[in-house]
Order: C-alpha cells, then sequence, then structure tokens
C-alpha cells in the first residue's frame, strides 16, 4: 500500500540523527506490526521531478524515464502512535551525503514523504533468558525500540558504536540494560570496534536473543565470532548489515545479495 505523511516536526536528536514526526491523513490504513524492527520503503524524487508531492513509485516508474525515478530506501519506523496518528523516523544525516538523510536534513512541517509499507521481522523473543543488541547508528531506531520491549527486569546486554559522546542518546527500558558506547577516533583500527567489544563479553548464562545489526564488515565479524566461537544458534539470532563502508547505497544494493549469501555460507 502506498502511504504518504506529512511533516509535523524535524527534531535534531545528535549531529548526525534527525527525527521526523509526520502524520496526516495520508496515514490512514498504516498498520504497525507488533515487531520492533518494522520498517517502509520510502520514495524520494530527484529535484525538479514532473510529479508530486503525492505520487505512485509504480505509475511513476512505468510512466517515466529512469532519472526522473524516485529513490528508494528503507528506514525503521521509530514509533507509531496510533492515537495521535503519528509516525515517527529516525533519519542518520552526513550533510549532503546520502538521498533520504539529505531529505531529512532539510525538512519541514508541510512537506510529504511518501512510503510503502510496513515489513518488518524481528521482535525480542519474551522466552529468551537475556538480550544481545549490537549495532551503529543506523540500527539505532530498531534496537531503541526494542529495548522498550523488553520484559520487565530482563537483561539486556547493549554494544553500540558512534562518532562520540554527543551523539549517544538516551535509551529507555523496562530491562536492566548492561550498555556501553564505543567511539570512533577516524583512524583505520575503527573498523574493529564493535567486534572487539563484543569479543571482550562475558555471555551470562541461559538462552540470548541477539539483533546485530550495522556496517557490513563489522556485522560479518561479529556474526562470525557470535555463531563460531560463541556457539549460538542461528535461530537466536536476528541479523542484517544494512550498508557498507566505500559504497553508496546504489552500489550496496547491487552487492548486498551475494554478500549475504557469502556470509550466510560461513556458517552453514
Amino acid at each position: 500500500m502506498v502511504l504518504h505523511g506529512e511533516v509535523r516536526s524535524v527534531e535534531r536528536l545528535t549531529p548526525s540523527l534527525v527525527r521526523v514526526v509526520m502524520g496526516g491523513p495520508g496515514l490512514c490504513g498504516f498498520v504497525m506490526p507488533e515487531s520492533t524492527d518494522a520498517y517502509v520503503n520510502v520514495a524520494i524524487p530527484p529535484a525538479g521531478a514532473p510529479y508530486g508531492p503525492v505520487f505512485d513509485p509504480r505509475e511513476v516508474r512505468e510512466t517515466t524515464e529512469r532519472h526522473l525515478w524516485p529513490a528508494r530506501r528503507r528506514y525503521t519506523v521509530r514509533r507509531w502512535d496510533a492515537g495521535s496518528q503519528e509516525l515517527w523516523i529516525d533519519f542518520v544525516v552526513h550533510g549532503e551525503e546520502g538521498v533520504a538523510g539529505r531529505w531529512a536534513g532539510s525538512a519541514g512541517p508541510g512537506d510529504v514523504l511518501v512510503f510503502e509499507g510496513p515489513a518488518s521481522g524481528y521482535r525480542p523473543d519474551p522466552e529468551a533468558d537475556w538480550y544481545l543488541f549490537v549495532g551503529d547508528e543506523s540500527a539505532l531506531p530498531a534496537i531503541a525500540a526494542s529495548l522498550e520491549a523488553l520484559p520487565e527486569g530482563a537483561l539486556g546486554v547493549v554494544r553500540l558504536v558512534c562518532d562520540g559522546p554527543e551523539y549517544e542518546v538516551e535509551l529507555p527500558s523496562p530491562g536492566v540494560l548492561d550498555l556501553v558506547w564505543v567511539h570512533r577516533t577516524g583512524a583505520p583500527g575503527d573498523a574493529d570496534l564493535l567486534p572487539a567489544a563484543v569479543r571482550s563479553l562475558d555471555f551470562p548464562g541461559g538462552r540470548v536473543d541477539a539483533f546485530i545489526h550495522g556496517e557490513a564488515d563489522e556485522i560479518r565479524a561479529i556474526r562470525k565470532n557470535l555463531l563460531r566461537d560463541r556457539g549460538l544458534a542461528r535461530s537466536n539470532m536476528s541479523c542484517s548489515p544494512y550498508w557498507r563502508h566505500a559504497m553508496t547505497d546504489e552500489a550496496w544494493r547491487e552487492v548486498k545479495r551475494d554478500f549475504v549469501a557469502a556470509m550466510e555460507a560461513e556458517s552453514a
């Protein structure tokens, strides 16, 4: 279903994280799944597009030249307020880099965002003995939503990487959190910060429910450690590479399927 939201407010949570809150009649029919990693597939037109601001992406693809097609990106639903009919999406913004981040960085009240969805796949397993959440800014909305859904008093072990203390956000949860942020330095060794943080963990006893999402090579290294060295069952882990260093979104989309297949084969 193609829906659209009208921007109600824009809030910069950190130097690189922008929250866009949307509402309006274009959200009629939005149904939030029970999952905490629910995502929508946004469609952002190029400058000067001869359609919009409300459009059907499929119709545009069928009736316009390729260079006029909207860019498609997946973004996690940070929150859906059914009472106020408001949708929250948190965007990672790096200046003029990235189509969706650039849109969010300049968005204002009344602007429109077209999207399809939501779809989803993960929610913390209430029967798990403890929970492990690992990721970077791209996974932060799903991790934040998941922490809010933990059972009361449950142990959540959280390891997150960001660019410094000013990039950290509050992460409320009914669970008991062992939360550590690791900070990039700009050095080549940054790529191992998150894998090293996971390797150094003393795992509690019992069955873990793990959510491991973020940069492709970092996630691959963490996944290998958890499955091969820690003996986690693949069924107890939600794991996905969202992006890859030195690649545009388009370039990553071209190779992601093969990358994931190779990653899965490592533990076959």
